[in-house]
């Protein structure tokens, strides 16, 4: 696909089902590797990060096949313990392997994790709580090479929240000797599922939504079936995208519970809200409500992966807003295309101020990365006229199919 072309300026009308987690499916499908059997996963999103790491199992000696809507993986043999450099450093992600290679193999090599422009995300936290259990870790040319012969549980605390590094000390301690307590872990939603699903197959996890996990090494786990939660940055996204635009939406198997901060956020600008079991309507008529600051942080915070959509909501909004973010130092990447749609945002640091505007006017526009491209399909479908939005593939890193949401709410969409 060349590029998506939007015609913006109609308001929204419609219903969108919320597709599977992107950033549950991807800590998962690392655990999978955890099991010599077969695990079948149930509303796995087919996007492209989800593909790459499928990629990435292949390699290992996964057999991976989609039955339906079903995604069955058989990992009894695994012939490799290197993740393919030309994946690698397609996602992040892929340094989530490590905990998962060495609870299984023992050994691992990964390339430094790339897929993003939105800082540098570095990997010391990881690096230093997968040592503490045991890891022994060594540079190469291509990234790192690690060995964990016998990994022992142990209490540790990470620095830092770091949703990556809760996930890798996840993967390793559930095949541990003893027991690992882990304080200061991330509460995100995610963080939970991961734990859910490696229970379903035998983990002994306790402290899920909490900051301090209880993890009981096991030897050996089960197949089983697991359904995968809706991915609440997309609900978020469609959520903001309303307000923004205008209309009527209804939202289906939405995370209610996990979108809290987003909600409130949503009632500032001046939407109406309408929940149900599972469901969640939008109302919203003229231009948004400015909000006064507006700051990212770890979850229950306002997520910082919907960040970029936000920015380019108040952009339209009745007055100046500030947001603030506290996450990754390079998330403000899309101001230059939203002031060559006419919004008025500058940049002082860590912090966008934003003077809103009457309208955006439609142009071309170039996405750099996941979130900051779905930033732009929400300016687009709210500016008046028609608008090309080129490198749709990083758009597609985490929405399953954007085209066909915005159509089913009444925009007109095409791709070139």
């Amino acid at each position: 696909m060349e590029y998506l072309e939007i015609e913006g300026g109609n308001p929204l009308y419609g219903e969108v089902r919320i597709q599977g987690s992107k950033n549950a499916a991807l800590p998962i499908l690392s655990a999978v590797i955890l099991h010599r059997g077969t695990t079948v996963l149930r509303n796995c999103p087919k996007i492209i990060d989800v593909l790459y790491m499928l990629e990435i199992l292949k390699g290992f000696g996964c057999r991976v096949s989609w039955e339906g809507e079903a995604l069955v993986i058989e990992a009894s043999d695994l012939a490799a313990c290197q993740v393919a450099e030309c994946y690698g450093r397609q996602m992040r992600s892929s340094i989530m392997l490590l905990g998962s290679l060495l609870g299984r193999m023992k050994q691992a090599s990964v390339s430094y994790p790339g897929g993003c422009v939105i800082g540098e995300r570095p990997i010391d936290i990881h690096l230093g709580a997968l040592e503490k259990l045991g890891a022994v870790f060594a540079e190469e040319p291509s990234g790192l090479k690690a060995v964990c012969e016998k990994p022992v549980g142990l209490t540790l605390r990470l620095p830092f929240p770091s949703v990556g590094a809760t996930e890798n000390v996840i993967l390793l301690a559930a095949s541990a000797e003893g027991t690992t307590v882990l304080e200061n872990a991330a509460m995100e939603p995610e963080i939970g599922e991961l734990c859910r699903f490696l229970n379903s197959m035998g983990a002994k996890i306790r402290g899920m939504g909490t900051d301090k996990l209880v993890i009981d090494g096991v030897r050996e786990f089960h197949d089983t079936e697991f359904t995968i939660m809706p991915d609440r940055i997309v609900a978020g996204t469609y959520m903001l995208m309303t307000a923004a635009v205008g209309g009527d939406v209804r939202l289906l198997d939405v995370p209610l519970e996990q979108l809290g901060s987003v909600r409130k956020v949503l009632g500032q600008m001046g939407a109406r809200q309408e929940a149900g079991e599972g469901m969640l309507r939008i109302q919203s008529k003229g231009r948004p409500r400015s909000i006064s600051r507006i700051i990212t942080r770890p979850y229950p915070g306002f997520p910082t992966d919907l960040q970029s959509p936000l920015l380019a909501a108040l952009s339209l909004g009745e007055g100046c807003s500030v947001i603030e973010e506290t996450i990754f130092e390079a998330r403000f990447k899309i101001v230059e295309e939203l002031r060559r749609m006419g919004a008025q945002i500058q940049v002082e640091g860590q912090k966008a101020l934003i003077q809103g505007v009457e309208e955006l006017r439609g142009t071309n526009l170039t996405a750099r990365e996941l979130r900051g491209g779905a930033a732009l399909v929400l300016a687009a479908a709210a500016a008046r006229g028609t608008s090309r939005i080129y490198q749709y593939h990083y758009i597609a890193r985490g929405y399953e199919n954007i085209i066909r949401d915005l159509q089913s709410m009444g925009s007109v969409v095409q791709s070139t």
